[in-house]
Parts: C-alpha cells; sequence; structure tokens
C-alpha cells in the first residue's frame, strides 16, 4: 500500500516509517501539514492518506474536503482533539477514520483496514446514491415525454410508453434519449 504521511513531527516520522516497513507499505511521501495536501495527493497517488496532528485545522478540512470530491481515497487522522464538532467537522470532509488519542505503532494496521473498509462502503453508497437519483430524473423526463405523446396522439398512456419504447428500439437509442428529444421538441414547438 502506498501511504502519503501528513506529520511535522520528524521523530514520530522515523517510528512511523519503519512500522510501515515491516507491514510491507511503502511511504511516499512525508508531508507537512501546511503544505497544499490536494495537489500533492494528485501528483503522489497515494492509496491512503494519514494525518497526525493535534488538532484539525480549517485549511486542513478543506483540503481533505477537496480531495474527497476530486480524487476520493482513505483518509486517517490521528488527533489529541475529541470535541465533537472538530470529529463532526473531520468526518463531513471525509476523513475515514478520526482517531483520539494519538497514534501508536501497534493500532496503526487494525485502524487503516477499518479505514478502508469504511472508505469502500462509502463510495458504494455515494454510487448508489448517485445512480438512484440519475434514474429518478430519467423518470421525469420520459414521463413528461408520455405525456407530450398522450397529448399529441390522443392515447392512453400505455400506448405512449408502447410508442416510446418502440421508438428507442427502432432507432438504437435508449428511451431517456427519445424522451429527451421529445420534450426538446415540444419546448421548442410550445
Amino acid at each position: 500500500m502506498r501511504i502519503m504521511l501528513v506529520d511535522e513531527d520528524p521523530q514520530r516520522n522515523a517510528l512511523l516509517l519503519q512500522a510501515f516497513k515491516d507491514a510491507g507499505h511503502s511511504v511516499v511521501a512525508q508531508v507537512d501539514p501546511g503544505d497544499n495536501l490536494y495537489v500533492r495527493v494528485r501528483e503522489l497517488q497515494p492509496d491512503v492518506v494519514i494525518i497526525d496532528t493535534e488538532s484539525p485545522d480549517r485549511d486542513t478540512l478543506e483540503h481533505i474536503c477537496v480531495i474527497s470530491r476530486d480524487q476520493p481515497r482513505p483518509i486517517v487522522m490521528f488527533t489529541h482533539d475529541g470535541d465533537s464538532e472538530k470529529i463532526r467537522a473531520a468526518v463531513k470532509a471525509g476523513v475515514s477514520a478520526y482517531v483520539v488519542g494519538g497514534l501508536s505503532i501497534e493500532r496503526i494496521k487494525p485502524i487503516i483496514d477499518v479505514a478502508m473498509v469504511r472508505f469502500d462502503e462509502h463510495q458504494a453508497l455515494k454510487r448508489d446514491l448517485e445512480k438512484t437519483t440519475e434514474t429518478l430524473a430519467e423518470r421525469k423526463h420520459i414521463e413528461r415525454a408520455k405525456g407530450v405523446v398522450m397529448k399529441q396522439r390522443k392515447c392512453t398512456e400505455d400506448e405512449a410508453f408502447r410508442l416510446l419504447r418502440k421508438m428507442a428500439m427502432d432507432r438504437n437509442m435508449r428511451m431517456i434519449d427519445v424522451a429527451n428529444s421529445i420534450n426538446t421538441a415540444a419546448d421548442i414547438l410550445a
């Protein structure tokens, strides 16, 4: 696993580097929290980002938010700040695991494993939500097109649906594409 480590403590970094190496992982970069994390993630393409900080600051949370939106990957944050608002802000920004009490070598592997699983599940839920939203939007357009066909052909809803389906099959198009064409034409002629 390729790890990007964000930590300003060089002494702790040496211990972490050895722990990751012993576990068979490679640290692709040690980054200072003041760096532009988004740019570094884009350049390095790590599998996971580990951040060790006393308390997450606004800039770090903003970088995490942009990373999660544009280049999603598991992000593990070790901190000493157990404030519920900070936890909520970090998780909302995209942190997969927020661990209070600092970083300890023996806890790293199980925490990263859990973060990876949570990240994968979150991404799957996100894809499902996007697909469901897209499907609902398509149905709305198809329903509108059915209404246009019903009005023009003075037919029932079932007949309009069959006509749309037949047009899609005859033209080797998806029904949503046929519906969008009908809706566009109806808008032009209105």
